[in-house]
C-alpha cells in the first residue's frame, strides 16, 4: 500500500470517528418562558401547600443522544420536592413528551385527561411519559385508557429521577424508531400527578371553574377545556412572545352545554431551520 493511499484511508477513517462521535453526542435544546404556567392564560394552581408557585412552570427541556441511550430532562422554574414520598425526588409533576419523528402519519390526540389535539401537520409518533408513579402502573394506565395503537407509541422510562429542578429519564434510541433526535419535533405537556384519576384521565388532574385544594382553576367544569398548564411555543427559545403563543394554543371555547365547541390545537417545536 502507498503511503498516499494509507493517509487518505487513515483521514477518511478519522473523519467518520469523529462524525460518528458527533452524532453519538447529538441533541437538542429548547427554553420556555418563565411565569407562563398558566395554560390558556388564567389557569391557577391548586391551594395546597404542595403545589408551590413554579412547580409546573417549565424553563428548559433537553435532548441528548449518547451511544444509544437518549436522555430527556425537563427543568421547572423552582426546587422539585416530594412531599407525598413517591421516592423519585419529586411528586406533583407529570410530564408527557410528545416527539414527531417523521413526516408522515401519527396521532392528534394527546393523552386522556389533558384535552388537547395536535394540528395537522404536527401528529405525534411516539410520546415519553416522565411520572413518579411507577413503571407498572404507568404501563397498566396506559393499557386500560389508550387506544392500543397509541398506547404502542408510549415509551415508559424504567426509571425517572427529580433532582434540584429538573425531572430526568433515559430511553433506548431503538424505542423511538432510530434516527436523529436532533431533528425531529417536540412537544411538552406539563400536568399534575395525579394517584386517583377520574374515569378515563391517564394520571391527570383536573383544571375546574375555581381551584380547590387538588385541583386547578381559572378553566371550567364542564370538561371542555384543555387540561395543561404549561407548553413549549414558538422557536422554544424563551422569548417573552412564546408565552402568549401558548396562550392562544390552548384557547378553547366552550358550547352553552358545556360540550367543547374548539379546543386546543398544539404545534411541534424544531431545531431544525
Amino acid at each position: 500500500m502507498s503511503k498516499k493511499f494509507w493517509k487518505l484511508g487513515a483521514t477518511a477513517a478519522a473523519g467518520l470517528l469523529i462524525a460518528g462521535s458527533a452524532l453519538a453526542q447529538s441533541g437538542v435544546s429548547f427554553k420556555d418562558p418563565a411565569n407562563d404556567d398558566n395554560g390558556p392564560g388564567s389557569y391557577t394552581y391548586p391551594t395546597d401547600g404542595v403545589y408551590k408557585r413554579g412547580s409546573f412552570d417549565m424553563t428548559a427541556f433537553d435532548v441528548k443522544v449518547s451511544g444509544k441511550k437518549v436522555d430527556f430532562a425537563v427543568t421547572f422554574n423552582t426546587a422539585l420536592e416530594d412531599p407525598w414520598r413517591m421516592g423519585g425526588g419529586f411528586s406533583v409533576q407529570m410530564v408527557f413528551i410528545a416527539i414527531r419523528t417523521g413526516a408522515e402519519g401519527g396521532f392528534k390526540d394527546g393523552p386522556p385527561g389533558t384535552n388537547v389535539t395536535f394540528a395537522d401537520g404536527n401528529e405525534w409518533n411516539k410520546m415519553v411519559i416522565l411520572s413518579p408513579q411507577g413503571p407498572g402502573k404507568v404501563k397498566s394506565e396506559v393499557d386500560a385508557k389508550m387506544a392500543a395503537a397509541q398506547g404502542g407509541a408510549v415509551i415508559i422510562p424504567t426509571r425517572v429521577k427529580g433532582a434540584g429542578r429538573t425531572i430526568s429519564a433515559s430511553v433506548d434510541l431503538d424505542q423511538l424508531g432510530g434516527g436523529d433526535p436532533s431533528q425531529w419535533g417536540y412537544q411538552v405537556l406539563v400536568q399534575s400527578n395525579e394517584g386517583f384519576p377520574d374515569g378515563k384521565d391517564l394520571l391527570t388532574r383536573k383544571v375546574n371553574e375555581y381551584e380547590g385544594q387538588h385541583r386547578f382553576g381559572g378553566g371550567t367544569d364542564s370538561d371542555c377545556d384543555p387540561h395543561v398548564i404549561d407548553i413549549l411555543a414558538g422557536n422554544g427559545t424563551g422569548a417573552a412572545d412564546e408565552a402568549q403563543m401558548q396562550h392562544d394554543m390552548l384557547k378553547y371555547e366552550c358550547n352553552p352545554d358545556g360540550s367543547r365547541k374548539s379546543g386546543a390545537a398544539l404545534k411541534m417545536v424544531s431545531a431544525k431551520k
